[in-house]
């Protein structure tokens, strides 16, 4: 919006310099809580998240690096290590050294963020992690948390065990009788469990970040709406609790319901994709809700080559947030608070250690973000081009 503020020959008046000066003290208040908050930032999410350019964004961050407060990297900044020795110092001399085992299903997409958040903030306390990748097996999940527990070295353990299928109960069993406290991280227990103590947990509010996606299209006039989950994931159940649950709310139908997995590397994925987009064309959907990025991206790419218009014919959210931004176009995704959970789970798991037994269970829902891109726009007064008009692939 151009200023309308008087200028003179000494330029702005005074108090309009003076709000642009609170603007931007409030802009990097707001740019070190999310520092503090993930451990790192990029410039293109600020840029979004505070409505200005990314050259604001960058002087905000060379402002704030002069006066020691964080690390300039390529494209966005980093807490500076020395801003946390001090405190971490005092607060080793305040409580004993504790030291965390850490099980996670996959070292690669989704839980690097949330084991950046337990670092971080095991940092900040002056805790020790010792981190172990399992690989969505039962059997594996329980031949790590053995190897740290019986190392005598760890005092509590952060899990994101296996819970599907039938050995579900009998997992949550021993695990609720392991010798140290566990919270466990992305994943929740039955409401009661048959163990010595009620297990604590926190994870991301999967289904509320579904609705978010179901309503910000709806809010954009969107009235035919589907959606495809990712198969074999946790996270899939969750999602469609969400869907069920909006689409119920908001009188849609919620029979668009597609459980494939899309991306680039999935065998046949490009006739699967077609197979969906047919039947989008049958039902006459307008916007299309995709787990997770990979598939997301794969789909706007199939899109792309047939011809087929994003958002103008087929309006596309995702849900993760990895790496949608790199779409073309850049894709609308839900962001789940994956540092925060794992600062969170670090947090209860102090609160346990310190406080033992006489403290209460646990458990916290985080909700997500709703990341706006040029993915999604309001509903156009037609629905998906014609197998007819489609663009021919290359034989």
């Amino acid at each position: 919006m151009a200023s309308t503020r008087p200028t003179g020959p000494e330029g702005p008046a005074g108090p309009p310099a003076r709000t642009d000066q609170l603007f931007a003290l409030q802009r990097r208040q707001r740019l070190m809580d999310q520092l503090r908050l993930h451990g790192a930032v990029r410039v293109r999410d600020l840029a979004q998240d505070l409505s200005v350019s990314e050259l604001t964004i960058r002087r905000d961050i060379a402002a704030l690096a002069e006066r020691g407060l964080l690390t300039r990297v390529h494209g966005g900044a980093t807490l500076p290590s020395a801003l946390e020795q001090e405190p971490v110092r005092r607060r080793r001399l305040a409580m004993p050294a504790f030291t965390i085992g850490m099980v996670v299903p996959s070292l690669d997409f989704y839980w690097p963020h949330i084991v950046s958040g337990v670092r971080n903030a095991a940092a900040a306390h002056g805790v020790n992690v010792r981190l172990r990748g399992s690989s969505y097996d039962q059997a594996e999940d329980r031949r790590q948390i053995v190897r740290l527990t019986e190392s005598g070295q760890v005092q509590g353990l952060l899990l994101a065990p296996s819970l599907e299928g039938p050995g579900m109960h009998e997992m949550i069993d021993w695990i609720g009788r392991l010798p140290v406290p566990v919270v466990f991280v992305e994943r929740n227990t039955p409401d009661w469990t048959p163990t010595p103590h009620q297990l604590e947990w926190v994870r991301s509010d999967h289904a509320t970040g579904l609705e978010m996606a179901v309503r910000h299209l709806h809010t954009l006039g969107h009235r035919n709406i589907g959606l495809v989950l990712s198969k074999g994931s946790p996270t899939s159940a969750h999602l469609a609790v969400g869907w069920h649950r909006a689409c119920a709310e908001l009188g849609l139908s919620a029979g668009f319901l597609i459980r494939e997995s899309v991306a680039l590397d999935v065998p046949g994925h490009r006739q699967i994709i077609g197979d969906i987009l047919e039947g989008c064309r049958r039902s006459h959907i307008t916007a299309l809700i995709v787990h997770s990025d990979p598939d997301a991206i794969s789909v706007v790419q199939y899109l792309t080559e047939q011809g087929i218009r994003v958002p103008d014919d087929l309006a596309i959210v995702s849900y993760d947030d990895e790496v949608a931004h790199l779409a073309d176009p850049a894709i609308t995704a839900v962001r789940p608070p994956k540092a925060l959970v794992g600062r969170t789970a670090v947090e209860m798991m102090l609160a346990r250690l310190l406080e033992g037994g006489r403290r209460p269970a646990q458990r916290a829902l985080i909700l997500p973000e709703l990341m706006i891109r040029a993915s999604s726009l309001p509903a156009a007064p037609h629905s998906m081009p014609a197998p007819t008009t489609l663009r021919r692939e290359p034989a």
